[in-house]
């Protein structure tokens, strides 16, 4: 079975980076050189890395954003894999996919 992430779709208040809003919702980014791939994480405690919200943006143009998230419960556990013990939907990622949407409707200029 393929494993889909919470897809989110925002539009974009102004016209900034998606980095921008991922990083304004306290997202740190990560870089896996193996894949070359950027994604961003947010850590559910000060002291572990995981559980962790894991998020990827998937587009962006100059009207919207479209993000993956998911919630990564533990690291790979084998070798070579990237799949891990990832939840894509339910309570807690539903919670984080709101509280994102709020986060950019928050970092646009007020217009006074």
């Amino acid at each position: 079975s393929q494993v889909v992430c919470m897809k989110i779709s925002i539009p974009k208040p102004f016209p900034a980076p998606a980095e921008f809003f991922v990083r304004r919702a306290g997202y740190g980014k990560i870089t896996d050189r193996a894949r070359g791939e950027t994604s961003y994480v947010y850590r559910l405690s000060r002291t572990a890395f995981y559980p962790r919200l894991h998020l990827y943006i998937e587009s962006e143009d100059a009207t919207s954003i479209s993000l993956n998230l998911h919630l990564d419960q533990k690291q790979p556990s084998y070798e070579g894999s990237h799949m891990h013990s990832g939840e894509y939907e339910g309570e807690l990622v539903e919670k984080e996919a709101a509280r994102i949407k709020e986060a950019v409707a928050k970092a646009m200029p007020s217009s006074e």
